[in-house]
């Protein structure tokens, strides 16, 4: 027992210094304590889930990132300890990561039957289920993790604006209302998210979510003054975001210069970020290709918002996953309203490829075979988006389009 703590004193002591140095010697020399306690005791299942979590490129992400190097040692951690909710959970989400969903939909099933009190275990399965199309059950999730959340926070007596999982999960269980078109329900969670204090960068440009809603929905003047709180924040990511999404709703309200301005704005916060960080985003790039569209200068947008499109299909992730499905609808509806039509068609494509579940997807190409004249393309895109919004709010926009669509067809 004594030999077994001083092996974790030492991981320990390795993994702080790697964590104030960041040094590859340092984060050698953590590896190596891991692997030399694993070889004196092999069976420790412990061992083996921080040898995975070491693994990740990110001492920070703590299980949320890693991939083919980290889920050997979780998989050997539930060799020893079928049971061990740690190892359970990180393996999902390597399994996310790897982009195998049937194997992380089998573990969050295994996660939430060992834990069902858990509000994560229901939110973890909820990422699965949307992955596969099973929305409506991902909604039952979702709902059970707030339900546990709320009585957490009565009984204990604790605000809920001290968990950083309640805003995420109740953005998680809005989206996943937008993608069946109950857009009414989803509206109703983000306004309440966006309300909620952000302690953290990452709640606050999470917050994004909202105006992107806003927009989606043609609801400039609401996503602007939205957008121009969240362009306020102490965070250097949630002005980014706040300065992005304000242009692109001053470009819904056709006010192109006033757009440019926040363009402005929001590359001067990118600029005093890490390049890496920015790349991975949305922001500002697919405001300034938008923008090049509507200026006449097609083959710069283009080359810009297809950049745009490869990077946001490239996070990893399942809440990555599910935001890119709603930037690819904005970017294909900019790419229509500019009359860049092979760009909405290809982005309408990347739609359906990315989700084939979406609605959206298929309305988009729906319009884009409309476009171009050709009828039976279009009704089979437009059937298909009417049966996927069949439990939709009745007067939600693309569905009543859809609807007069179609009977204009047949």
């Amino acid at each position: 027992m004594i030999d077994n703590e001083r092996a974790w004193l030492a991981i320990r002591k390795r993994e702080i210094g790697s964590l104030e140095s960041h040094s590859p010697d340092t984060i050698v020399a953590y590896r190596q304590a891991i692997d030399d306690a694993i070889n004196k005791n092999q069976n420790d299942p412990w061992l083996w889930i921080q040898k995975g979590l070491a693994a990740e490129a990110s001492p920070l992400t703590h299980g949320q990132a890693g991939g083919a190097e980290s889920l050997p040692s979780y998989k050997t951690a539930l060799t020893l300890d079928p049971k061990n909710l740690a190892a359970l959970h990180y393996a999902i989400h390597c399994n996310e990561n790897l982009g195998q969903i049937k194997e992380a939909l089998e573990g969050s099933t295994v996660y939430v039957r060992l834990a069902p009190a858990i509000p994560h275990a229901h939110h973890m399965h909820g990422h699965e289920l949307v992955r596969v199309g099973r929305t409506d059950e991902a909604i039952q999730e979702f709902v059970k993790a707030d339900e546990l959340e709320e009585n957490y926070y009565r009984t204990e007596k604790i605000p809920a604006q001290y968990d950083w999982h309640h805003a995420h999960n109740l953005q998680l269980l809005a989206l996943s209302y937008e993608l069946l078109g109950q857009d009414k329900a989803a509206g109703k969670l983000l306004q309440q998210a966006f309300a909620l204090p952000a302690s953290t960068e990452f709640l606050a440009y999470n917050r994004r979510v909202w105006p992107e809603f806003l927009i989606n929905r043609g609801r400039f003047v609401e996503a602007l003054a939205a957008s121009q709180e969240m362009s306020k924040s102490q965070w250097p990511m949630a002005k980014l975001a706040g300065h992005t999404l304000a242009g692109e709703a001053l470009l819904g309200l056709n006010r192109l210069e006033e757009s440019q301005q926040e363009l402005s704005l929001a590359e001067q916060e990118a600029a005093a970020l890490p390049e890496r960080i920015v790349a991975a985003l949305p922001y500002p790039a697919a405001l300034r290709g938008s923008i090049m569209l509507r200026q006449n200068r097609q083959r710069e947008g283009e080359s810009i918002i297809v950049n745009v499109i490869t990077s946001t299909l490239a996070m990893p992730g399942p809440d990555a996953w599910l935001a890119a499905i709603f930037t690819l609808e904005s970017l294909a509806r900019d790419a229509r309203t500019a009359g860049d039509w092979p760009l909405a068609q290809f982005t309408a494509e990347q739609m359906i490829q990315h989700d084939p579940y979406y609605a959206g997807g298929h309305f988009a190409i729906g319009l884009v075979a409309e476009h171009a004249g050709e009828n039976e393309g279009a009704r089979t895109m437009f059937t298909e988006a009417a049966r996927l919004w069949s439990h939709g709010d009745q007067d939600l926009p693309e569905l009543v389009l859809t609807q007069k669509k179609l009977r204009a067809l047949n």
